[in-house]
């Protein structure tokens, strides 16, 4: 068994853990955050994404061990109580999203994005969602999406 500090969502979490798990399962199992979903398990589809020390990560590919000290953002933690983070106003306002399976991990993802860049063009906007796969979309709308945060966030 492994000790490991997390500070997920601004909260300190001191675990104990079985060194093979993976930062999505303690996420999901242990801390009760089920926004973060395992797609496919081999960091192919960004379903899992969360925010580690400011970079987006797949989670289903960090072993939590290594996770341990990092400062991690989930869906959950992105918005200010009951008011929407404007990446996810944005999403809402142009149904950037279908099912919902892979919001999560595309609203992070576009978060690091638009903190790297507040103003992106739509080519960057695609490169930096690439690692995030829908099935639902076509990406038109969840571009348009990222395009209107950007404006809001400036």
């Amino acid at each position: 068994m492994k000790e490991i500090k997390l500070t997920v969502n601004g909260k300190l979490h001191e675990l104990t853990i079985k060194p093979w798990r993976t930062l999505l399962e303690v996420i999901r199992d242990e801390l009760g955050l089920t926004g973060t979903k395992e797609g496919c398990g081999i960091g192919e589809c960004g379903a899992c994404t969360v925010i580690m020390n400011g970079n987006a990560v797949n989670s289903c590919l960090v072993l939590a061990a290594e996770a341990n000290g990092k400062e991690i953002l989930t869906i959950e933690g992105l918005a200010d109580g009951d008011k929407l983070h404007p990446i996810q106003e944005a999403f809402i306002n142009h149904g950037g999203m279908q099912c919902g399976f892979c919001t999560s991990g595309m609203i992070l993802s576009a978060k690091v994005l638009l903190e790297r860049n507040p103003n992106p063009t739509e080519e960057e906007i695609r490169k930096g969602i690439s690692g995030n796969f829908c099935r639902c979309t076509g990406y038109t709308k969840v571009i348009e999406s990222i395009k209107e945060a950007s404006k809001n966030l400036q």
